[in-house]
Protein backbone atom coordinates (compact mmCIF):
# COMPACT_ATOMS: atom_id res chain seq x y z
CA UNK A 1 0.00 0.00 0.00
CA UNK A 2 0.60 3.42 -0.72
CA UNK A 3 2.65 5.48 2.01
CA UNK A 4 2.83 9.21 3.09
CA UNK A 5 4.20 11.96 4.93
CA UNK A 6 3.03 15.02 6.06
CA UNK A 7 5.90 17.32 7.55
CA UNK A 8 5.76 20.24 9.68
CA UNK A 9 2.10 21.39 10.26
CA UNK A 10 0.34 22.42 13.10
CA UNK A 11 -2.11 19.56 14.34
CA UNK A 12 -5.25 20.68 15.43
CA UNK A 13 -7.70 17.87 16.64
CA UNK A 14 -10.72 18.58 19.68
CA UNK A 15 -7.76 18.37 22.28
CA UNK A 16 -4.41 19.00 20.83
CA UNK A 17 -2.41 21.80 19.00
CA UNK A 18 1.40 20.84 18.60
CA UNK A 19 3.90 21.01 15.04
CA UNK A 20 4.53 17.21 13.95
CA UNK A 21 4.77 15.13 11.22
CA UNK A 22 2.03 12.65 10.37
CA UNK A 23 3.24 9.33 8.54
CA UNK A 24 0.76 7.21 6.74
CA UNK A 25 0.34 3.76 5.34
CA UNK A 26 -2.02 2.72 3.47
CA UNK A 27 -5.39 4.15 4.72
CA UNK A 28 -4.26 4.26 8.49
CA UNK A 29 -2.40 6.83 10.59
CA UNK A 30 0.89 5.00 11.63
CA UNK A 31 3.20 7.28 12.85
CA UNK A 32 3.38 10.84 14.67
CA UNK A 33 6.26 12.59 16.02
CA UNK A 34 8.99 14.84 15.16
CA UNK A 35 11.87 14.59 12.11
CA UNK A 36 9.93 10.85 11.66
CA UNK A 37 12.89 8.19 10.17
CA UNK A 38 10.82 6.95 7.70
CA UNK A 39 10.68 7.07 3.65
CA UNK A 40 7.26 7.76 1.92
CA UNK A 41 6.01 7.50 -1.48
CA UNK A 42 4.50 10.59 -1.24
CA UNK A 43 5.77 13.96 0.95
CA UNK A 44 3.59 16.43 1.76
CA UNK A 45 5.16 20.04 3.38
CA UNK A 46 2.06 21.45 5.67
CA UNK A 47 4.48 23.79 6.79
CA UNK A 48 2.20 26.85 7.79
CA UNK A 49 -1.15 25.13 7.25
CA UNK A 50 -3.17 23.32 10.08
CA UNK A 51 -3.68 19.73 10.00
CA UNK A 52 -7.12 18.80 11.33
CA UNK A 53 -8.84 15.88 11.09
CA UNK A 54 -11.63 15.25 8.16
CA UNK A 55 -14.84 17.53 8.53
CA UNK A 56 -17.82 15.21 9.26
CA UNK A 57 -21.36 16.55 8.29
CA UNK A 58 -23.91 14.14 9.69
CA UNK A 59 -26.79 15.85 8.39
CA UNK A 60 -27.01 15.95 4.17
CA UNK A 61 -29.98 14.69 1.74
CA UNK A 62 -28.33 13.36 -1.84
CA UNK A 63 -31.16 12.46 -4.02
CA UNK A 64 -33.95 13.65 -2.14
CA UNK A 65 -37.50 13.06 -3.33
CA UNK A 66 -39.36 15.94 -2.52
CA UNK A 67 -42.16 17.83 -4.03
CA UNK A 68 -42.41 16.30 -7.06
CA UNK A 69 -39.06 16.70 -7.76
CA UNK A 70 -35.45 15.35 -6.80
CA UNK A 71 -32.42 17.20 -4.59
CA UNK A 72 -29.79 18.28 -7.25
CA UNK A 73 -26.82 16.43 -6.21
CA UNK A 74 -26.79 13.03 -6.69
CA UNK A 75 -24.44 10.54 -4.07
CA UNK A 76 -21.84 11.63 -6.39
CA UNK A 77 -21.78 15.21 -6.99
CA UNK A 78 -22.66 15.75 -3.15
CA UNK A 79 -19.42 14.39 -2.09
CA UNK A 80 -16.94 15.54 -4.45
CA UNK A 81 -18.06 18.84 -3.18
CA UNK A 82 -18.03 17.60 0.22
CA UNK A 83 -14.56 16.44 -0.26
CA UNK A 84 -13.85 19.97 -2.14
CA UNK A 85 -14.93 21.64 1.41
CA UNK A 86 -13.21 19.69 3.86
CA UNK A 87 -15.55 16.97 4.17
CA UNK A 88 -14.42 13.19 4.26
CA UNK A 89 -17.52 11.90 5.97
CA UNK A 90 -21.33 12.07 5.42
CA UNK A 91 -24.34 11.03 7.33
CA UNK A 92 -27.08 10.59 4.58
CA UNK A 93 -31.20 10.00 6.16
CA UNK A 94 -32.49 6.98 4.37
CA UNK A 95 -36.14 7.41 4.49
CA UNK A 96 -38.59 4.99 5.00
CA UNK A 97 -41.76 5.11 2.79
CA UNK A 98 -45.45 3.73 3.70
CA UNK A 99 -45.51 -0.12 3.54
CA UNK A 100 -41.42 -0.22 3.37
CA UNK A 101 -40.09 -2.25 6.18
CA UNK A 102 -36.50 -1.13 7.34
CA UNK A 103 -34.01 -3.48 5.19
CA UNK A 104 -35.67 -2.47 2.24
CA UNK A 105 -35.58 0.99 3.10
CA UNK A 106 -31.74 0.65 3.78
CA UNK A 107 -31.51 -1.21 0.46
CA UNK A 108 -32.98 1.74 -1.50
CA UNK A 109 -30.34 4.03 -0.29
CA UNK A 110 -27.75 1.88 -0.72
CA UNK A 111 -28.53 1.21 -4.30
CA UNK A 112 -28.54 5.31 -4.40
CA UNK A 113 -25.10 5.57 -3.02
CA UNK A 114 -23.17 2.34 -3.87
CA UNK A 115 -20.34 3.08 -6.08
CA UNK A 116 -20.36 6.60 -6.48
CA UNK A 117 -19.55 8.52 -3.17
CA UNK A 118 -16.39 10.34 -3.44
CA UNK A 119 -15.53 9.88 0.57
CA UNK A 120 -17.20 7.35 2.99
CA UNK A 121 -20.85 7.97 3.87
CA UNK A 122 -23.38 6.17 6.43
CA UNK A 123 -27.52 6.13 6.65
CA UNK A 124 -29.67 7.66 9.20
CA UNK A 125 -32.81 5.66 9.00
CA UNK A 126 -35.61 7.83 9.32
CA UNK A 127 -38.70 5.92 10.47
CA UNK A 128 -42.14 6.64 9.42
CA UNK A 129 -44.04 3.61 10.64
CA UNK A 130 -43.12 1.37 13.42
CA UNK A 131 -45.37 -1.00 14.34
CA UNK A 132 -44.61 -4.33 16.46
CA UNK A 133 -44.03 -6.15 12.82
CA UNK A 134 -41.08 -3.78 12.80
CA UNK A 135 -39.23 -4.41 16.24
CA UNK A 136 -37.58 -7.82 15.07
CA UNK A 137 -35.69 -5.77 12.55
CA UNK A 138 -34.32 -2.91 14.82
CA UNK A 139 -31.52 -5.58 16.13
CA UNK A 140 -31.02 -5.93 12.79
CA UNK A 141 -30.50 -2.49 11.63
CA UNK A 142 -27.99 -1.81 14.35
CA UNK A 143 -26.11 -4.68 13.66
CA UNK A 144 -25.92 -3.53 9.63
CA UNK A 145 -24.07 -0.45 11.25
CA UNK A 146 -27.12 2.18 11.11
CA UNK A 147 -27.51 3.11 14.69
CA UNK A 148 -29.22 6.41 14.92
CA UNK A 149 -32.88 7.14 14.04
CA UNK A 150 -34.63 9.59 12.89
CA UNK A 151 -38.29 10.97 13.72
CA UNK A 152 -40.43 13.81 11.78
CA UNK A 153 -42.81 16.00 13.87
CA UNK A 154 -43.53 17.95 11.13
CA UNK A 155 -44.90 17.45 6.87
CA UNK A 156 -48.48 15.67 8.09
CA UNK A 157 -49.77 13.01 5.93
CA UNK A 158 -45.95 12.76 4.69
CA UNK A 159 -43.45 11.83 7.05
CA UNK A 160 -44.94 12.90 10.37
CA UNK A 161 -45.57 10.27 13.41
CA UNK A 162 -47.46 10.83 16.21
CA UNK A 163 -46.04 10.25 19.74
CA UNK A 164 -46.61 6.68 20.14
CA UNK A 165 -44.62 5.98 17.10
CA UNK A 166 -41.94 8.55 18.88
CA UNK A 167 -42.01 6.52 21.74
CA UNK A 168 -41.58 3.27 20.31
CA UNK A 169 -38.91 4.35 18.80
CA UNK A 170 -37.18 6.28 20.80
CA UNK A 171 -37.05 3.27 23.72
CA UNK A 172 -35.84 0.90 21.20
CA UNK A 173 -33.36 2.93 20.05
CA UNK A 174 -32.02 4.15 23.89
CA UNK A 175 -32.25 -0.31 24.96
CA UNK A 176 -29.62 -0.91 21.72
CA UNK A 177 -27.35 1.88 22.11
CA UNK A 178 -28.62 4.34 19.69
CA UNK A 179 -30.28 7.58 19.24
CA UNK A 180 -33.22 8.67 18.20
CA UNK A 181 -33.31 12.12 15.86
CA UNK A 182 -35.71 14.59 15.76
CA UNK A 183 -36.92 17.13 13.26
CA UNK A 184 -38.82 19.15 15.85
CA UNK A 185 -41.90 21.61 15.00
CA UNK A 186 -46.04 21.36 15.92
CA UNK A 187 -46.75 20.04 12.26
CA UNK A 188 -50.24 20.09 13.31
CA UNK A 189 -50.64 23.65 14.14
CA UNK A 190 -48.47 24.85 11.19
CA UNK A 191 -50.36 22.98 8.66
CA UNK A 192 -53.52 25.23 9.65
CA UNK A 193 -51.29 28.08 9.51
CA UNK A 194 -50.37 27.42 6.11
CA UNK A 195 -54.57 26.48 4.96
CA UNK A 196 -55.16 30.13 6.55
CA UNK A 197 -52.21 32.25 4.59
CA UNK A 198 -52.66 30.30 1.44
CA UNK A 199 -56.92 30.92 1.49
CA UNK A 200 -55.40 34.81 2.35
CA UNK A 201 -53.99 34.84 -0.99
CA UNK A 202 -50.64 34.99 0.83
CA UNK A 203 -48.51 32.90 -1.29
CA UNK A 204 -44.91 34.32 -1.50
CA UNK A 205 -41.58 33.01 -0.26
CA UNK A 206 -41.81 34.97 3.08
CA UNK A 207 -44.82 33.16 4.04
CA UNK A 208 -43.38 30.01 4.32
CA UNK A 209 -41.57 31.51 7.60
CA UNK A 210 -44.41 33.22 8.81
CA UNK A 211 -46.56 29.46 8.85
CA UNK A 212 -43.91 28.05 10.66
CA UNK A 213 -42.44 30.57 13.74
CA UNK A 214 -39.67 29.79 16.47
CA UNK A 215 -42.32 29.02 18.97
CA UNK A 216 -43.21 26.05 16.87
CA UNK A 217 -39.83 25.12 16.54
CA UNK A 218 -39.76 25.53 20.46
CA UNK A 219 -42.58 23.57 20.83
CA UNK A 220 -41.97 20.68 19.15
CA UNK A 221 -38.38 20.24 20.81
CA UNK A 222 -39.89 20.65 24.29
CA UNK A 223 -42.60 17.63 23.15
CA UNK A 224 -39.81 15.50 22.04
CA UNK A 225 -37.56 15.90 25.00
CA UNK A 226 -40.31 15.13 27.57
CA UNK A 227 -41.29 11.89 25.34
CA UNK A 228 -37.63 10.84 25.20
CA UNK A 229 -37.18 11.36 29.00
CA UNK A 230 -40.15 9.23 29.80
CA UNK A 231 -38.55 6.52 27.43
CA UNK A 232 -35.51 7.28 29.41
CA UNK A 233 -33.63 7.19 26.02
CA UNK A 234 -31.03 9.57 24.49
CA UNK A 235 -32.55 12.28 21.93
CA UNK A 236 -30.81 14.54 19.39
CA UNK A 237 -32.69 17.47 17.75
CA UNK A 238 -31.69 18.78 14.16
CA UNK A 239 -31.12 21.83 12.64
CA UNK A 240 -31.89 24.12 15.63
CA UNK A 241 -32.80 27.53 14.24
CA UNK A 242 -33.27 29.57 17.09
CA UNK A 243 -32.54 30.30 20.90
CA UNK A 244 -36.33 29.19 22.25
CA UNK A 245 -35.45 25.66 20.53
CA UNK A 246 -32.17 25.57 21.69
CA UNK A 247 -32.86 26.68 25.36
CA UNK A 248 -35.37 23.76 25.94
CA UNK A 249 -32.55 21.37 25.35
CA UNK A 250 -30.60 23.41 28.06
CA UNK A 251 -33.52 22.88 30.47
CA UNK A 252 -33.91 18.97 29.72
CA UNK A 253 -29.79 18.76 30.04
CA UNK A 254 -29.86 20.76 32.98
CA UNK A 255 -32.05 18.08 34.34
CA UNK A 256 -30.02 15.10 33.93
CA UNK A 257 -31.61 13.76 30.79
CA UNK A 258 -28.97 12.93 28.02
CA UNK A 259 -30.53 15.63 24.92
CA UNK A 260 -28.28 16.98 22.55
CA UNK A 261 -28.62 19.13 19.18
CA UNK A 262 -27.27 20.63 16.16
CA UNK A 263 -27.23 24.25 14.04
CA UNK A 264 -26.31 24.62 10.71
CA UNK A 265 -24.67 26.84 8.76
CA UNK A 266 -27.42 29.43 7.17
CA UNK A 267 -28.95 29.34 11.12
CA UNK A 268 -25.31 30.59 12.00
CA UNK A 269 -24.94 33.67 9.38
CA UNK A 270 -28.82 34.33 7.89
CA UNK A 271 -31.64 35.93 8.97
CA UNK A 272 -35.51 36.22 7.73
CA UNK A 273 -34.70 39.41 5.70
CA UNK A 274 -33.55 37.48 3.44
CA UNK A 275 -37.46 36.15 2.38
CA UNK A 276 -38.00 39.99 1.27
CA UNK A 277 -35.55 39.75 -2.07
CA UNK A 278 -37.44 40.53 -5.34
CA UNK A 279 -38.44 38.57 -8.46
CA UNK A 280 -38.70 35.48 -6.09
CA UNK A 281 -35.31 35.19 -4.86
CA UNK A 282 -36.87 34.51 -1.58
CA UNK A 283 -37.40 31.14 -2.34
CA UNK A 284 -33.66 30.45 -2.84
CA UNK A 285 -33.62 30.64 1.39
CA UNK A 286 -36.77 28.57 1.90
CA UNK A 287 -35.95 25.35 3.67
CA UNK A 288 -37.47 23.81 6.96
CA UNK A 289 -36.95 25.19 9.60
CA UNK A 290 -37.24 28.25 8.13
CA UNK A 291 -34.73 31.74 8.46
CA UNK A 292 -35.46 33.36 12.23
CA UNK A 293 -35.04 37.18 13.01
CA UNK A 294 -31.70 37.99 13.60
CA UNK A 295 -31.28 38.23 17.48
CA UNK A 296 -31.15 34.40 17.39
CA UNK A 297 -27.57 34.40 15.70
CA UNK A 298 -25.39 34.92 18.96
CA UNK A 299 -27.14 33.15 20.95
CA UNK A 300 -26.81 30.06 18.46
CA UNK A 301 -22.98 30.82 18.92
CA UNK A 302 -22.98 31.33 22.44
CA UNK A 303 -24.92 28.14 22.51
CA UNK A 304 -21.82 26.26 20.43
CA UNK A 305 -19.25 27.39 22.58
CA UNK A 306 -20.88 26.78 25.62
CA UNK A 307 -21.82 23.33 24.95
CA UNK A 308 -25.60 24.22 24.65
CA UNK A 309 -25.62 22.58 20.80
CA UNK A 310 -22.94 19.68 20.13
CA UNK A 311 -21.79 20.57 16.65
CA UNK A 312 -22.64 22.12 13.33
CA UNK A 313 -24.29 20.36 9.95
CA UNK A 314 -25.97 21.55 6.91
CA UNK A 315 -28.81 20.17 6.32
CA UNK A 316 -27.74 20.21 2.53
CA UNK A 317 -30.44 19.74 0.43
CA UNK A 318 -30.05 21.82 -2.95
CA UNK A 319 -33.00 22.21 -5.64
CA UNK A 320 -31.45 24.67 -8.55
CA UNK A 321 -33.08 27.80 -8.25
CA UNK A 322 -34.51 27.54 -12.23
CA UNK A 323 -36.60 24.65 -12.66
CA UNK A 324 -37.21 23.23 -9.11
CA UNK A 325 -37.40 25.80 -6.50
CA UNK A 326 -39.67 27.80 -9.65
CA UNK A 327 -42.19 25.53 -9.61
CA UNK A 328 -43.36 27.55 -5.56
CA UNK A 329 -44.16 30.92 -8.05
CA UNK A 330 -47.33 31.65 -6.61
CA UNK A 331 -47.33 28.70 -3.87
CA UNK A 332 -44.59 29.05 -1.57
CA UNK A 333 -46.02 25.11 -0.42
CA UNK A 334 -44.77 24.24 -3.73
CA UNK A 335 -41.33 25.36 -3.21
CA UNK A 336 -38.55 22.75 -2.79
CA UNK A 337 -38.10 22.56 0.86
CA UNK A 338 -33.73 22.53 1.32
CA UNK A 339 -30.72 24.73 0.10
CA UNK A 340 -27.20 23.78 -0.94
CA UNK A 341 -24.64 23.60 1.81
CA UNK A 342 -21.84 21.20 2.18
CA UNK A 343 -18.88 22.58 0.41
CA UNK A 344 -18.62 25.66 2.44
CA UNK A 345 -19.31 24.16 6.14
CA UNK A 346 -15.74 24.06 7.03
CA UNK A 347 -14.54 27.35 6.20
CA UNK A 348 -18.05 29.75 7.33
CA UNK A 349 -17.48 27.56 10.75
CA UNK A 350 -13.88 28.68 10.99
CA UNK A 351 -14.24 32.37 9.73
CA UNK A 352 -17.12 32.79 12.18
CA UNK A 353 -15.64 30.90 15.01
CA UNK A 354 -12.26 32.77 14.75
CA UNK A 355 -14.03 36.13 14.53
CA UNK A 356 -15.55 35.47 18.50
CA UNK A 357 -12.47 33.81 19.85
CA UNK A 358 -13.20 29.99 19.37
CA UNK A 359 -10.32 27.95 20.02
CA UNK A 360 -9.20 26.21 17.01
CA UNK A 361 -9.54 23.46 19.15
CA UNK A 362 -13.44 23.37 19.45
CA UNK A 363 -14.18 24.54 15.31
CA UNK A 364 -12.31 21.14 15.20
CA UNK A 365 -14.64 19.75 17.71
CA UNK A 366 -17.67 20.99 15.93
CA UNK A 367 -17.01 20.41 12.49
CA UNK A 368 -15.40 16.98 12.88
CA UNK A 369 -14.74 15.10 16.56
CA UNK A 370 -18.37 15.83 18.40
CA UNK A 371 -20.51 14.73 15.42
CA UNK A 372 -17.62 11.35 15.41
CA UNK A 373 -18.58 10.36 18.80
CA UNK A 374 -22.13 11.14 18.77
CA UNK A 375 -23.19 8.96 16.20
CA UNK A 376 -20.95 6.12 16.47
CA UNK A 377 -17.69 6.88 14.93
CA UNK A 378 -14.79 7.49 17.28
CA UNK A 379 -11.85 7.16 17.11
CA UNK A 380 -11.96 6.23 13.42
CA UNK A 381 -13.06 9.39 12.82
CA UNK A 382 -12.59 12.25 14.02
CA UNK A 383 -9.57 12.98 15.00
CA UNK A 384 -6.04 12.26 13.87
CA UNK A 385 -4.11 9.24 16.33
CA UNK A 386 -2.23 6.25 15.46
CA UNK A 387 -4.58 3.75 14.81
CA UNK A 388 -7.30 6.45 12.94
CA UNK A 389 -8.61 6.35 9.65
CA UNK A 390 -6.28 9.15 7.75
CA UNK A 391 -8.91 11.48 6.73
CA UNK A 392 -7.33 14.85 7.19
CA UNK A 393 -7.46 18.36 5.91
CA UNK A 394 -4.59 20.79 5.07
CA UNK A 395 -6.49 23.61 6.06
CA UNK A 396 -4.90 27.40 4.80
CA UNK A 397 -5.67 29.81 7.60
CA UNK A 398 -4.66 32.68 5.87
CA UNK A 399 -5.75 32.59 1.95
CA UNK A 400 -9.01 34.55 1.76
CA UNK A 401 -11.66 33.98 -1.27
CA UNK A 402 -15.30 35.14 -2.46
CA UNK A 403 -18.15 32.07 -1.79
CA UNK A 404 -19.79 32.02 -5.34
CA UNK A 405 -22.08 29.80 -7.11
CA UNK A 406 -19.84 30.18 -10.36
CA UNK A 407 -17.08 28.60 -8.64
CA UNK A 408 -18.46 26.02 -6.42
CA UNK A 409 -19.09 22.03 -6.74
CA UNK A 410 -22.13 21.83 -5.79
CA UNK A 411 -24.92 21.02 -8.67
CA UNK A 412 -26.80 24.12 -7.50
CA UNK A 413 -27.06 27.07 -9.40
CA UNK A 414 -27.20 29.17 -7.04
CA UNK A 415 -25.26 29.51 -3.50
CA UNK A 416 -26.91 30.99 -0.23
CA UNK A 417 -24.31 33.15 0.67
CA UNK A 418 -23.18 34.21 -3.32
CA UNK A 419 -20.61 37.08 -2.68
CA UNK A 420 -19.01 36.46 0.54
CA UNK A 421 -15.71 37.20 1.13
CA UNK A 422 -14.18 34.38 4.02
CA UNK A 423 -10.86 33.56 5.57
CA UNK A 424 -9.68 29.91 5.42
CA UNK A 425 -9.86 27.02 3.11
CA UNK A 426 -8.98 23.26 2.71
CA UNK A 427 -5.79 22.96 0.67
CA UNK A 428 -5.45 18.99 0.48
CA UNK A 429 -7.48 16.38 1.47
CA UNK A 430 -6.87 12.94 2.26
CA UNK A 431 -9.52 10.81 2.82
CA UNK A 432 -8.40 7.28 4.32
CA UNK A 433 -5.08 8.66 2.89
CA UNK A 434 -5.62 9.29 -0.40
CA UNK A 435 -5.13 12.36 -1.82
CA UNK A 436 -8.71 13.37 -3.60
CA UNK A 437 -8.62 17.22 -3.69
CA UNK A 438 -5.41 19.03 -4.08
CA UNK A 439 -4.77 22.83 -4.90
CA UNK A 440 -8.40 22.94 -6.29
CA UNK A 441 -8.63 19.75 -7.97
CA UNK A 442 -10.44 16.88 -7.90
CA UNK A 443 -7.93 13.52 -7.85
CA UNK A 444 -10.03 11.12 -6.47
CA UNK A 445 -12.23 8.71 -8.12
CA UNK A 446 -16.26 7.46 -8.16
CA UNK A 447 -16.91 5.03 -5.27
CA UNK A 448 -13.75 5.73 -3.50
CA UNK A 449 -15.96 6.24 -0.18
CA UNK A 450 -17.17 3.16 1.30
CA UNK A 451 -20.19 2.38 3.72
CA UNK A 452 -19.80 3.75 7.67
CA UNK A 453 -20.94 0.89 9.67
CA UNK A 454 -21.15 2.84 13.16
CA UNK A 455 -21.19 1.73 16.37
CA UNK A 456 -22.86 2.46 19.67
CA UNK A 457 -23.49 6.07 19.96
CA UNK A 458 -21.79 8.19 22.76
CA UNK A 459 -24.34 9.74 24.82
CA UNK A 460 -23.04 10.45 27.99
Amino acid sequence: MATTLIQNGRIITASDDYVADVFIDGDTVRMIGTALPVKADRVIDATGKLVIPGGIDPHVHMELPFGGTVSSDDFESGTRAAAFGGTTSIIDFAIQYKGKTFQQTLDDWHAKAQGKCAIDYGFHLAVTEYEAQHAAEFAKVIDGGVTTFKLFLAYPGVFMVDDQTMFRVMRSAGEAGGLTLVHAENGDAISLKIAELMAAGKTEPKYHAQSRPPVMQADGVARALRVAEFAKAPVFIVHVSCEAAMMELVRSRDAGNPAYGETCTQYLFLDETEYDKPDFEGAKYVFTPPLVGRENIEPLWKGLKLGYLQEVSTDHCPFNFKGQKELGRGDFTKIPNGGPGVEDRLSLVYDGAMKRGFSLNKWVDLCSTASAKMFGMFPKKGTIAIGSDADIVIFDPHVERTISARTHHMNCDYSLFEGWRIKGKPQTVLSRGKVVVENDQYTGRRGDGKFLKRGTCATT
